[in-house]
């Protein structure tokens, strides 16, 4: 389970991307298939807003076609990474 990895990109996001105006940032966790042992442990203890979706009850390519590529993802958070280091150095000062 990547309850973990998905936690650890929702507060990433919330440091780096997210604005006061935004709503919160829930992370969506799509798998082929979901114990619902496995997935009430996975997420025991997290506080973070997480779902958890099956292949069978969403439509991938659909989604796909509305999310941003990975190149433009990656690309943001190096530039929000860039946006948050100014800011540290500003408030240090």
């Amino acid at each position: 389970m990547f309850a973990g990895k998905l936690n650890f990109y929702v507060n990433a996001v919330n440091e780096l991307m997210k604005s006061e105006s935004d709503n919160p940032t829930i992370g969506l966790l799509i798998c082929k298939d979901k114990d619902q042992t496995e997935v009430q442990w996975a997420f025991q203890g997290i506080e973070t807003p997480m779902g958890v979706a099956t292949y069978d009850n969403i439509r991938l390519q659909e989604i796909k076609s509305q999310l941003p590529s990975e190149e433009a993802i990656q690309k943001r958070l190096e530039q929000a990474e860039e946006e948050y280091i100014l800011k540290l150095k500003e408030k240090n000062k």
